[in-house]
This record gives C-alpha cells, sequence and structure tokens, in this order.
C-alpha cells in the first residue's frame, strides 16, 4: 500500500478509515394482469397461495385486477420478487391459464 491510499493521523501511525454508507437495495412491484380467460376463483387461489393474503384480501384485490386491468400484489426485493413471478407463472401454465405476473422497479 502506498502513503497516498492511508489517511495517517500525524505521526502516531492510526489510519483513519471512512465508512461507506451502505444503500437500502431496491425494491420491486410485483403486478397481476388481467385477462378474459383465467377465472376469478383461480386469481383469488393465486393472491391466498403466493401472497398470504385472505380470503376478503385476495377477493378485494382480483376485483381490481378486473377491473383496472393491472394491480401491483407486492413489493419486494428483486430475488424475492423474480421468485414470485416465476410462481405465479408456472403454477399458472400448469392449470393452463393464460394468468399474466411481471415486475418492475419501484
Amino acid at each position: 500500500m502506498s502513503d497516498k491510499d492511508d489517511q495517517r493521523d500525524g505521526d502516531s501511525g492510526v489510519i483513519l478509515e471512512t465508512k461507506k454508507k451502505t444503500q437500502r437495495p431496491p425494491l420491486y412491484k410485483v403486478l397481476l394482469l388481467n385477462d378474459d380467460y383465467t377465472p376469478m376463483e383461480f386469481v383469488v387461489h393465486v393472491l391466498e397461495r403466493f401472497f398470504g393474503m385472505n380470503h376478503a384480501q385476495s377477493f378485494e384485490l382480483m376485483l381490481t385486477v378486473h377491473k383496472k386491468g393491472l394491480a401491483v400484489v407486492g413489493v419486494f426485493s428483486f430475488e424475492v420478487a423474480e421468485t414470485k413471478v416465476a410462481q405465479v407463472m408456472d403454477f399458472a401454465r400448469r392449470h393452463q391459464h393464460p394468468l399474466q405476473c411481471t415486475m418492475e422497479k419501484e
């Protein structure tokens, strides 16, 4: 190491370190998109199963998706959001529904 890299306090030989402030990781919104084929009951089931909502919350959010075309179903770190999207898409495909789920940076 060179003396240019170290910030020394006079002749005492103490190296002063500056702490770097860490930033919170960016959050991502998970969005559920409306379609004309996926049954409403299936959407409610997806919300309960993958997003931990109770039946009343799931039903209300399903109606929002139905009426507005999409709704934010959760906000997560990148890895969690990516996993949730993959789980929902895989579950919908296995049940032969065209349900779409996506994520975007908050």
